[in-house]
């Protein structure tokens, strides 16, 4: 094996134990931000036809503005995934960039929020195994005259 696949070799063995080594705490914060990231790239999609559509395809985007187009397909700019707001047949005011990046960070924000509740759920549980060991060695455990140590 040559000297580049170790090193290749070698970094993926330490993202692996970086990944592992993140807490709950560090996938639930990557789950809020990258919900939060969501909701304003959704809001830029939104809003990206600005309030008068007709004005923003002819004086900014300089393009053609099809009442008929519009008329006959009124639900696409009111859709709240895919995000279309378009002039005519062929041109589009959102950027080719929102729904893919919708797409990616609401995956993110999924897949860190089940691992983050998972890491929760097995430190909580792990937690009270400790706990209730240790109250299983104090109960087996043969009392003396003393008073018991807390926990």
């Amino acid at each position: 094996m040559g000297d580049t696949a170790r090193a290749r070799v070698m970094r993926l063995r330490s993202v692996r134990l970086r990944l592992t080594r993140l807490t709950a705490l560090h996938w639930l914060t990557l789950s809020v931000l990258s919900g939060g990231a969501l909701f304003v790239v959704w809001l830029w999609g939104v809003w990206s036809g600005g309030l008068d559509v007709a004005e923003t395809c002819t004086l900014l985007r300089g393009q053609k503005y099809d009442e008929a187009y519009r008329a006959e397909h009124w639900r696409e700019p009111s859709q709240i995934f895919p995000l279309h707001n378009r002039c005519n047949a062929s041109y589009d005011l959102v950027p080719a960039w929102i729904n893919p990046a919708l797409v990616l960070l609401a995956l993110l924000a999924s897949v860190s929020l089940v691992l983050g509740v998972t890491r929760l759920v097995l430190a909580l549980s792990r937690t009270v195994g400790r706990l209730r060991a240790r109250l299983r060695e104090r109960e087996a455990a043969p009392s003396g005259d003393g008073p018991t140590p807390p926990l």
